[in-house]
């Protein structure tokens, strides 16, 4: 075939790593003790028990036949995901380890942005409530409990946002 004599061309060497090299395969949790008892942490559990009772009492109900509670249904459940979410992340103290997340800005974004729709939330709940719709008592009492706690998450996300610009504002 070839002529054993000629000269073999350039040859190129190659390395090759798998994915396993370039990460460290012992990673430890870490797990801010202290982070519950800051205001942020308080507000942050606070957003999430309340929450979780706007959802739970509309869910008890027929809301999927009223348009303004699936609304307040859409923003309870995405906000108390989002809300759990930010909880894993500020406890774990996983922010640290994610350097390159302007995290002052995103929390100031989130909680800003809670307050609002939220707040928007509590008034088509308060609006969305009479006697008429609810056919038992159960809907009407339930709605109403829903648009309480809905305003206390309100609060409660006005106050954390409050914290988040003064912690931007230090940064900036």
């Amino acid at each position: 075939m070839g002529d054993p004599e000629q000269p073999r061309p350039n040859t190129v060497s190659t390395t090759s790593s798998t994915p396993s090299e370039n990460f460290s395969t012992t990673a430890s949790i870490a797990y801010d003790r202290g982070f519950l008892k800051t205001p942020q942490g308080i507000l942050l559990v606070a957003e999430i028990v309340l929450g979780m009772l706007v959802w739970a009492l509309i869910a008890g109900t027929e809301y999927f036949r009223f348009p303004g509670f699936g609304w307040v249904m859409f923003i309870a459940v995405c906000y108390w995901v989002l809300t759990v979410f930010f909880l894993i992340i500020y406890i774990t103290m996983a922010y640290t380890r994610i350097s390159h997340v302007p995290w002052a800005t995103v929390d100031l974004c989130f909680n800003g942005s809670a307050f609002v729709l939220y707040l928007i939330a509590a008034i088509v709940n308060a609006c969305s409530i009479t006697r008429e719709r609810s056919h038992w008592n159960h809907n009407y009492n339930s709605w109403a409990a829903s648009t309480f706690f809905a305003f206390l998450v309100s609060l409660c996300y006005a106050g954390h946002t409050y914290f988040c610009f003064m912690a931007w504002r230090s940064r900036t």
